[in-house]
């Protein structure tokens, strides 16, 4: 089953190094100007501020997750940061980049 692959948000992963093993077709559109495709196999390291590379690396030692809304060109997005597992050794990140719409709904439920 392969639903990652067209699914509606980006999806990226990397291994327990940083380096980037997979992207879905969302992700890889969202990173076009960086590389697309290209940026598979390489380091998420080499495109991040060191503030951001101090909280990966926090992550992939501890297993951790990252949490954030930003806005970048009128788009909000919130960001999901978070291990994946193996044996339960964290092997890497998966981040998901959800696009959230100006009106969304927001409920509380008790």
């Amino acid at each position: 089953m392969d639903w990652q692959r067209e699914f509606d948000s980006a999806i990226t992963v990397c291994d327990k190094n940083g380096i980037i093993i997979y992207m879905n077709e969302k992700s890889m559109e969202t990173f076009a100007s960086y590389g697309g495709r290209d940026l598979i196999g390489k380091s998420l390291f080499d495109c991040h501020n060191p503030n951001s590379c101090a909280i990966l690396t926090e992550m992939l030692k501890t297993g951790g997750t990252n949490t954030y809304t930003i806005e970048k060109n009128g788009v909000k997005k919130m960001i999901h940061q978070a291990p994946w597992y193996k044996d339960s050794e964290v092997m890497g990140l998966v981040e998901l980049s959800i696009i959230l719409p100006n009106d969304m709904a927001h409920h509380k439920r008790d």
